[in-house]
């Protein structure tokens, strides 16, 4: 037993480190948002007594960014239930509060969802997707990219090796008949940040980056642009069977079980705020720098590339699998070793 206990743990450690690799944040986020692990729960707590407690932990980034109009309505009372919130800024923060029953729901990478499934043996669900793709391919210096054939014989710069950025592009040149290492040379770089940073300073033409860094090198170099968006790349490459998808919303099993019905309140109250956040970017941007999710200025200019969505459901249960799947042949590690069975998928 101890020896299985030990091997499990091993295999979300390495689950961990891809989904680290994957989602990390801007890196830049305002000193003047607050801080990570701070707590927002409603300003009406005496009058809250009918509404179910609802313990929400959200990952600074574009994974948490859906979230922020909810965050405000919980601290202002408006909330479906007493929904109380921590921001923080990892996902293994997020692994030792759901897994130790501290929050109930959380904003995280999608694949850290099936690693918790399989490290708690079931314990944790797939709620609901929140975040798709937000992987671009940038190019800069007079260098032109109309299409994926265009990459052969081309040096890309990219991040996230040995993650879901790698496995994404992978897969997704692999489609359209292009094998990384000899028809595209790929060339990976530790960080986000140090490759978007070779890219300001006009060092690279073509890079793979996520946003919000996306967003952060259009404003800096004048004469970079997106080439080709990932995400509906995938699309066609996985000829709408899958998504490609970066962020979700996971609950704890048991909670889900004992709180039905407030749960699928606080999931309509997500869903609102997800699409509140994608029709005023204005607005939500100034809701992300006071919780400590994104700059403003960034959050503004980077939310229309965010690809944020509410999915749940049969869509969910129908799109998910083959993503993993993908995930799971590249390297199961990257899943928590196995495929989640169908009950990982929660159903209203």
């Amino acid at each position: 037993m101890k020896r299985s206990k030990r091997i499990g743990a091993l295999t979300l450690a390495a689950a961990l480190l891809f989904t680290i690799t994957a989602c990390s944040s801007s890196g830049q986020e305002s000193s003047k948002g607050l801080q990570a692990a701070s707590t927002i729960s409603s300003s009406n707590s005496s009058s809250d007594s009918a509404k179910t407690v609802v313990r929400v932990a959200g990952l600074k980034g574009p994974t948490g960014l859906s979230m922020v109009k909810l965050m405000s309505d919980s601290r202002n009372g408006d909330a479906s239930e007493d929904d109380q919130f921590t921001v923080v800024s990892s996902p293994d923060e997020i692994v030792a509060k759901i897994s130790s029953g501290e929050v109930d729901v959380a904003a995280a990478p999608t694949n850290l969802a099936a690693a918790l499934y399989n490290k708690t043996n079931g314990g944790v669900q797939l709620a609901a997707v929140t975040t798709l793709g937000v992987l671009y391919v940038l190019t800069a210096n007079g260098e032109t990219i109309k299409s994926l054939s265009d990459l052969k014989g081309k040096t890309v710069y990219s991040s996230g090796q040995g993650a879901t950025p790698e496995y994404a592009l992978n897969f997704i040149l692999r489609q359209n008949g292009l094998e990384p290492g000899k028809d595209v040379t790929v060339e990976y770089e530790a960080e986000h940040a140090e490759l978007a940073s070779m890219m300001i300073a006009g060092k690279v033409k073509i890079a793979v980056l996520p946003e919000p860094f996306v967003t952060q090198v259009l404003s800096k170099n004048s004469t970079a642009k997106i080439a080709l968006n990932l995400t509906d790349e995938w699309n066609k490459a996985a000829k709408k069977q899958s998504v490609l998808t970066m962020g979700c919303l996971i609950v704890r099993k048991k909670f889900a079980q004992e709180n039905k019905s407030a749960l699928d309140s606080f999931l309509a109250d997500y869903k609102s705020s997800a699409d509140y956040v994608n029709s005023n970017p204005g607005k939500a941007a100034v809701l992300s720098q006071q919780f400590g999710m994104m700059d403003s200025a960034v959050a503004e200019k980077a939310i229309p590339n965010c690809a944020i969505v509410y999915m749940d459901g049969t869509e969910m249960k129908e799109k998910i699998p083959e993503f993993l799947n993908v995930l799971y042949q590249a390297n199961p590690k990257s899943v928590g070793g196995k495929l989640p069975a169908d009950d990982f998928y929660y159903q209203k």
